[in-house]
């Protein structure tokens, strides 16, 4: 597994980290078993850089990720989330009170005093980014935090947020379907040398061997709310997903791990963040940080997924409410 630095100062991890939004049932019903299986098998792949947040399963992957750091949370660099509320009417809340509120109760369920990395979950549009970094400096000053990290944003909040203290990570969604951050946080982040964290490299499922029946998701499985896996779009979306898998199967690797690897070629600061449960799927994504893509094979997997060829939005008026818009 290939080793990348967390940050400015921040500690070498695995360039292969785990996502555990999935750990609470956010793509179908989850065995918290399972999940503590894989989480252990994850440490022994070198798969060191555990991701969560408050309002994953409402403060549920927290509490089951604190069973697991009680025996080894020596060995795992924690990230968690705060700034989403759930509230319809309130849906996020950058007050010092309310991200204060939220930290507490993460550390409680989480049972630690500190978190390595903590993250703005996403930007409340009318409280200027400067602000909110006071409030962060403020819990890293105090120790509650080792270093700050900003989700979904503009590469303009970047620059305003980096001017008031030093951003370690921007996590932003990244894979060969979405391309967006190319457009300005790829290079802001190297520019500030941060680490792109990169969410969702595997495309919600789809850059695996077994491509996803929209029809069988089951009921709060989050992609029903995502175009691309509606009816129209879905098909089209088919043929070069299905090309792409074969062109994995032609050069000896899942369709997972050369996904990863792929997003791991777009520069030494991007970190991949896929989420799964699953032992087998995680051996499949922690592969990718052990393989290095030549040029003609880059230029390949262009030619069969070149950018903006998926077909629908990423995500639906409702989702897209939070992240950042730019370009």
């Amino acid at each position: 597994m290939q080793k990348r630095r967390l940050g400015q100062d921040g500690p070498m991890i695995g360039a292969v980290a785990l996502g555990t939004m999935n750990f609470v049932g956010a793509y179908g019903p989850a065995d918290p078993e399972e999940s503590l299986r894989c989480m252990a098998a994850c440490l022994e792949m070198g798969v060191d850089h555990f991701d969560t947040s408050n309002v994953y399963g409402m403060g549920r992957a927290e509490e089951l990720l604190s069973r697991f750091l009680k025996d080894h949370g020596d060995r795992v660099v924690l990230a968690s989330k705060c700034g989403i509320t759930r509230n319809p009417d309130h849906p996020f809340d950058n007050s010092p009170t309310h991200m204060r509120q939220s930290l507490d109760a993460s550390l409680k369920r989480l049972g630690v005093e500190h978190i390595h990395l903590y993250y703005l979950h996403r930007h409340e549009a009318a409280r200027p980014i400067e602000e909110i970094m006071e409030t962060l400096l403020k819990f890293r000053d105090e120790g509650k935090i080792g270093a700050i990290g900003l989700s979904e944003i503009a590469p303009s909040t970047l620059e305003r947020a980096a001017a008031v203290g030093p951003v370690a990570a921007v996590q932003s969604e990244y894979s060969l379907w979405t391309r967006q951050p190319e457009l300005g946080i790829l290079q802001g982040c190297a520019r500030h040398d941060a680490a792109l964290v990169a969410f969702s490299p595997i495309a919600r499922g789809v850059l695996s061997d077994t491509l996803p029946e929209p029809k069988e998701l089951g009921d709060g499985d989050i992609r029903l709310r995502i175009p691309r896996f509606n009816g129209e779009n879905w098909p089209r979306n088919l043929i070069r997903l299905r090309a792409f898998r074969e062109y994995a199967h032609d050069n000896g690797h899942s369709p997972a791990t050369l996904a990863i690897a792929w997003v791991l070629s777009r520069g030494p600061h991007v970190i991949a963040l896929p989420g799964s449960r699953s032992i087998a799927h995680m051996q499949e994504n922690a592969h990718g940080g052990t393989i290095t893509l030549t040029s003609q094979q880059l230029e390949e997997i262009e030619r069969i997924l070149p950018v903006g060829w998926a077909h629908g939005p990423r995500y639906g008026e409702e989702l897209s409410k939070g992240p950042e818009g730019y370009c």
